[in-house]
């Protein structure tokens, strides 16, 4: 069982816990001093598919360098304003496969990537790779 709560300390900024007892800092004001609710969902979308074409690529033996995943989201105008698109791009280093990264990519959405899928009930997600040297 995964557990977390959100505890308020002033204005609109909140201090979210997870079981792991690890924290961070949520703020809803209009002008922000840490990443609203939202902006985290979008972060963890890039930790969840990152780690698995990581894993992947990994047990493929791929010499990637580094990656960094970025995702762009536009929300829907009403309440709740969930994400209605979402579009991901992986920008990967090293001299690996084409192939490999696709099949990883592919993989991280359409088998291992839990938020991906809780948020393709809402979402287009999109994604585009670049390689860079």
């Amino acid at each position: 069982m995964i557990t977390a709560r959100a505890i308020w300390t002033d204005n609109e900024r909140y201090i979210g816990e997870a079981g792991s007892r690890h924290a961070v800092v949520m703020d809803t004001a209009s002008e922000k001093t840490a990443s609203t609710p939202m902006e985290l969902v979008l972060i963890a979308l890039c930790g969840c598919t990152a780690s698995d074409v990581v894993g992947i690529l990994r047990k493929k033996r791929e010499p990637f360098t580094r990656l960094e995943v970025s995702a762009r989201g536009e929300r829907a105008t009403g309440n709740p304003a969930v994400y209605t698109e979402i579009n991901l791009v992986y920008r990967i280093a090293g001299k690996v496969s084409k192939k490999a990264v696709e099949d990883a990519v592919r993989l991280s959405k359409e088998k291992y990537c839990s938020v991906s899928a809780i948020l393709e009930k809402t979402a287009k997600i999109d994604s585009k790779i670049e390689y860079v040297e």
